[in-house]
């Protein structure tokens, strides 16, 4: 059987497109910190073009890049210890509000329960006892126990550690040559290919630059959004759980589920009754169909083209495959896929097999 040159095309890239696909789930683990650094490398990449530009020249491009990996490392720690005040302020109160809460539930469930014959109770008693053991505001306690626990599982502890130091170091130098990358890569497609190569990368440029930019518009109003409508309902921990909670959505609905659980815990152990819970699941739930039916349709999935079932079974697909790295990369790399999808459809609707 005769093969067309286009059909040995087609199974040459499909032959390398399957032994990258089982590279990155065999050696997941050694390419995560580098993947995550490349893809902040991309999104990072114009600041530093743009900071070379205002200085016309002038300035390095080590001293670029040491700025805005500086700056975003910065917000990245920002942002992390915007969870430090919740648990700090939230842990002594919940070790007080559990044993409350659980003689509350208890003096409901028990009558329910006793109509339909069912003799039941919560051990409150035990529930008292855990909240006095794990639930204390002892940090000196807990970072001791952390130390220990780190003691017993060093060898996750040195990845943990490694992926920390090693991200900003590759993320450093990715960024320093991300031209030099990029062409020493252009280099190794053949020159019949490269017009229809730059065309899709460009394609691909686009819709990732457009999906960026749509995410972190979409982000910042959530943030908004969450802060002010909690502080205006009395929250204490409006500002920090809101501004977590509009971030958080970069991760579509999982996201939205720690903050809202971030929320119900701090609405609980505040107001000590069903106000905080009504309240939180009145903003979350007007929140979330705000995000969408308007936000996330107008200003990401019009521009990117996923429908809603296809960015849960992406998060789904890549997740499963990849683990948490699949998460993180799986609507950047479905906005890529859906390049190629396209391209393809147009292929074969302009092709005989199709026309005949």
């Amino acid at each position: 059987m005769q093969f067309t040159p286009t059909q040995k095309r087609g199974a040459t890239w499909f032959l390398i497109a399957a032994i990258v696909l089982l590279a990155l789930w065999l050696l997941g683990p050694v390419l995560t910190p580098f993947i995550v650094a490349a893809v902040l490398a991309y999104a990072l990449t114009p600041v530093v073009d743009k900071l070379d530009d205002l200085g016309h020249g002038r300035m390095p491009r080590v001293l670029a890049v040491l700025i805005v990996e500086a700056l975003f490392l910065l917000t990245l720690l920002s942002i992390l210890l915007l969870v430090v005040p919740i648990f700090a302020k939230e842990l002594p109160l919940l070790r007080e509000q559990v044993p409350l809460l659980a003689d509350r539930f208890n003096g409901w469930l028990s009558p329910l329960l006793a109509q339909f014959g069912i003799k039941a109770s919560l051990d409150v008693a035990s529930i008292k006892a855990f909240a006095l053991k794990y639930l204390n505001a002892n940090f000196e306690e807990a970072f001791g126990s952390v130390l220990s626990s780190l003691k017993l599982g060093g060898s996750v502890a040195l990845a943990i550690v490694g992926n920390v130091v090693l991200i900003p170091v590759a993320l450093f130098f990715l960024l320093k040559d991300w031209d030099r990358i990029v062409g020493l890569v252009m280099e190794l497609v053949p020159p019949k290919m490269r017009a229809s190569v730059d065309s899709f990368t460009e394609e691909a440029d686009m819709v990732l630059g457009q999906y960026l930019r749509g995410q972190l518009l979409v982000m910042g109003v959530l943030a908004v959004y969450f802060s002010v409508a909690l502080a205006v309902f009395g929250f204490d921990l409006a500002v920090p759980v809101g501004i977590f909670t509009g971030l958080a959505f970069f991760i579509p609905y999982l996201g939205f589920g720690l903050g809202m659980l971030l929320a119900l815990l701090a609405g609980i152990l505040q107001f000590g009754g069903l106000y905080g819970v009504f309240v939180v699941f009145g903003v979350y739930g007007a929140g979330q169909l705000v995000e969408s039916f308007y936000l996330t349709p107008r200003l990401v999935g019009e521009r990117i083209g996923l429908h809603p079932l296809a960015v849960i079974f992406a998060l789904l697909a890549f997740g499963q495959i990849f683990g948490f790295l699949g998460v993180l990369i799986a609507l950047p790399a479905s906005a890529v896929l859906l390049v190629g999808i396209r391209r393809l459809k147009a292929t074969y609707m302009s092709s005989k097999l199709y026309q005949n």
